[in-house]
């Protein structure tokens, strides 16, 4: 049986983004490497995608209060 991996831009593309994107997301390791190009399985990506926190997370700036 053929193990079949994702590149970036499948990656990009299981995610909804654009490939640009993922510049700002830190991704799993890869599964494998066929010389220097990353390879994911979908199942690493959407383990990784689901355990991600939600939209607005980390706090961002702080509210300003009306008392």
């Amino acid at each position: 049986m053929v193990e079949r991996y994702l590149g970036v831009k499948q990656v990009a593309e299981r995610l909804g983004i654009t490939a640009g994107g993922l510049l700002n997301l830190k991704l799993p390791d890869p599964d494998a490497y066929i010389g220097r190009t990353r390879g994911w399985k979908e199942e690493t990506i959407d383990a990784w995608n689901a355990a991600r926190p939600g939209r607005g997370a980390g706090g961002g700036r702080p509210r300003k209060h009306s008392d």
